[in-house]
């Protein structure tokens, strides 16, 4: 009996301790703060647990006591620091609502005491203004070393003569004409590495056997893809142009040039030797609706796209249709029109502007949810841009950035990009609404803390 009084004594005792404690930990936050009532909240619960297992009996009540878990210890901390919950991903509705106002982290230096809770080796960073982000991350991550750039573009150069050279030797029945570079390699648009580059195969079309048909006048009603189709037959009878084997329906069918293209890259020509010769290893791609080479180097891998090319005029049709649509259509290119315009304007003013989208375009390549923003797209994001901003001083870098993020958020709550060379065009036209609500979203979150997207690009 006396045992079991002087048992309850202790218990007792300890309950009174424990209830000393508690009180401490729940004023605690009033007193020291946020962060000293965290540190005193964790030596007193170890201090706790310390008294518990030495004034306790071993009892079977003390003994469950004994096995709580570090997770409900960690629950008492609830009383200094709610948990906060992630925020709901807005829909397409939601991004048309006020953009958030964006905090200069300048402003963040100017007052310190905001900072209370972040962690003192980041401080450095956070100091540092957008603008300043913006220039280290494109001379860090963005920017090509000049040799890694020359050496691909050498390298793209000797496989193009090669590839030249065999099509004339081989096929001299198809008129293809002198093939060309391009791309963004080619234009020094290339960022991150030099590992991209386009092969343009001009097309001679016979002026009088051929006619462009607009995409408006078609069944897919798609003012960017047109139709080339055969004219004069009952005059110029099939066989009069060497490019009437691609007809299909009495059109030029860019599908059935693709796959005569592709089994000429992938079984007529002796890739070893090119690529032995070129101190290099050549492969075609496997599927036949791509025109692909992969080009293997020590120092660089390049990924060739090559693309038969008609010009009428001032339009550039590639042999690039849209998947599962009519085979027949040729997509018209913007891309020499984009890059010339792009240079005449920087060259005008010394601007930013090339700056600004190699960023982008680094930014848009290794965020997990961006992929899809392609150069094209963010190219006619900023020439439309450059229509209502013209200072482009460098000293406005940071300031361009922001505004492109608002801009691509607009368009693709519209889910329409228009062409900034035609307006009826909408760029976006091939995105799924699956897609385009994934990069609203990820793009809207970063409105009020744009070098979150340097962040998660430069993580990957």
């Amino acid at each position: 009996m006396a045992e079991f009084i002087h048992k309850q004594g202790k218990r007792q005792d300890d309950r009174g301790l424990g209830s000393v404690i508690d009180f401490l930990l729940a004023n605690t936050r009033l007193v020291l703060g946020v962060s000293g009532a965290a540190v005193l909240a964790i030596a007193t619960l170890v201090v706790k647990r310390m008294i518990d297992r030495a004034t306790s009996s071993p009892d079977e009540d003390d003994a469950k006591a004994e096995q709580k878990s570090i997770e409900e210890s960690w629950q008492d901390l609830n009383l200094l620091k709610a948990p906060q919950k992630p925020p709901k991903k807005p829909s397409r509705e939601d991004l048309s609502e006020p953009l958030p106002v964006t905090q200069p982290a300048q402003e963040l230096c100017e007052h310190p005491a905001s900072l209370e809770t972040l962690c003192i080796e980041s401080r450095p960073l956070l100091c540092l203004t957008l603008q300043e982000k913006l220039l280290s991350y494109y001379n860090n991550h963005v920017a090509i070393p000049e040799p890694e750039a020359a050496l691909g573009r050498q390298l793209a150069k000797d496989v193009c003569v090669e590839l030249q050279n065999f099509l004339q030797n081989k096929y001299p029945e198809l008129p293809f004409g002198r093939m060309v570079l391009s791309g963004s390699l080619h234009n020094d648009l290339q960022v991150v590495a030099a590992d991209h580059v386009d092969f343009l195969l001009p097309m001679a079309l016979e002026a009088a056997l051929w006619k462009l048909i607009p995409g408006e006048d078609t069944v897919v009603k798609t003012p960017q893809f047109w139709m080339i189709r055969r004219t004069d037959l009952e005059y110029f009878p099939r066989g009069s142009s060497p490019w009437d084997r691609f007809l299909v329906g009495g059109y030029l069918s860019s599908n059935a040039l693709s796959e005569t293209i592709h089994k000429i890259l992938e079984t007529s020509i002796n890739w070893p030797a090119i690529g032995s010769m070129l101190e290099c290893v050549i492969r075609p791609t496997v599927a036949p609706e791509d025109l692909k080479l992969e080009v293997e180097h020590c120092q660089v891998q390049l990924n060739v796209a090559l693309y038969p090319v008609v010009k009428v005029e001032d339009k550039v049709l590639l042999a690039k249709p849209p998947r599962g649509l009519v085979e027949n259509l040729w997509q018209q290119s913007f891309y020499a029109a984009e890059v010339s315009r792009l240079k005449d304007l920087d060259a005008g003013d010394s601007g930013v502007r090339k700056l600004c989208l190699k960023i982008w375009k680094a930014v848009c390549r290794d965020h997990p949810s961006l992929g899809r923003l392609t150069g094209s797209h963010l190219t006619h994001v900023l020439l439309h841009l450059s229509e209502m901003e013209l200072d482009w001083a460098e000293a406005t870098l940071a300031t361009r950035f922001q505004q492109m993020i608002e801009e691509l958020v607009g368009y693709l709550e519209k889910g329409f990009l228009p062409c900034y060379f035609n307006s009826r065009i909408n760029l976006f036209h091939e995105l799924l609404e699956e897609e385009i609500d994934e990069m609203g979203y990820a793009l809207y979150s970063a409105v009020s803390e744009p070098a979150l997207l340097l962040k998660e690009s430069a993580c990957k």
